[in-house]
């Protein structure tokens, strides 16, 4: 992809996904994770309905007539995304490849954070973490990060999915406590110790993003497959039943595996296919909260 190809994209991206998140996830992205506490903001006149509690006498005695203290929710937050970008993330055969999915819902979380003055960072990750982007704010810092996550490739042999290591990597490099979204297909297994680290630690939300036929085999006769975290390729035969039977158990086994551990450790744990419309997964997840 030339440079020109990849900062159109970035445009396309970065006006699809500012429009979703200024019209439709900013106040609920807002609503829903709150800020540390409330800070003194101003002091103002009393009015009826005002807690006395919150009369300034200082102010009150020096201009003869009651002043009230105003707060304001401390807003500033950390939000990290957690993004895979192993070889399986390029897998698709509907709407989009699973990496065009997480790239959209990338976006639209940063720059709904953005909107909220908070901060954005992003650790990549394959079969290692790939990248670490500390958190920062600004347009340019978003822009940066949307550019990673169109171009941004596995080094050497990162073809598999290791998500305990990036929670480990999470757990180790954020002393603070953040908002943190994992985007991943969670093929890897186990991983259920490095996840009850972080979401006691921070506020984690996992979207595990698949494809119709991660889970079923189409009938197509006899076809060469490869295994895109291994790279092995072997031929099967689609028009059996035992073979698409087995198919659909495996991805049934990482599922459950997936929503027990989420469950145990007590984040929250979304499903978005390639095919579905993933505004309508977030918007009721935000809504749920």
């Amino acid at each position: 992809m030339t440079t020109a190809e990849i900062l159109k994209k970035v445009r396309r991206i970065e006006i699809k996904t500012k429009g979703l998140s200024n019209h439709i996830f900013a106040g609920e992205y807002h609503s829903t994770f709150k800020g540390r506490g409330m800070s003194f903001s101003e002091v103002r006149e009393y009015m009826p309905g005002d807690d006395v509690k919150f009369i300034d006498w200082n102010v009150t005695a020096r201009f003869s007539h009651p002043f009230v203290k105003v707060f304001e929710e401390e807003r500033e937050l950390i939000l990290m995304l957690l993004v895979d970008i192993s070889n399986s993330s390029l897998f698709g055969t509907h709407k989009q490849a699973k990496r065009d999915l997480m790239t959209e819902l990338g976006a639209v979380l940063a720059f709904s954070a953005t909107t909220n003055n908070d901060k954005v960072g992003v650790i990549f990750f394959s079969d290692k973490v790939e990248k670490y982007i500390p958190p920062k704010k600004g347009k340019g810092h978003i822009l940066r990060i949307i550019r990673e996550l169109i171009t941004l490739e596995p080094s050497g042999s990162g073809g598999g999915t290791n998500v305990g290591l990036a929670l480990e990597f999470l757990n180790n490099v954020m002393k603070k406590r953040s908002i943190t979204f994992l985007l991943s297909d969670l093929v890897s297994t186990p991983y259920e110790q490095a996840l009850q680290l972080a979401a006691r630690k921070h506020d984690l939300v996992g979207i595990h993003i698949y494809d119709k036929h991660d889970k079923e085999l189409p009938q197509a006769g006899l076809i060469q497959v490869m295994d895109a975290e291994t790279g092995r390729t072997q031929w099967i035969d689609t028009d059996d039943r035992g073979v698409r039977m087995h198919y659909g158990m495996a991805f049934d086994n990482k599922y459950k595996y997936s929503v027990q551990a989420f469950r145990k450790s007590g984040a929250s744990l979304l499903h978005v296919r390639t095919d579905e419309d993933h505004v309508k997964v977030l918007q009721g997840y935000f809504k749920g909260r």
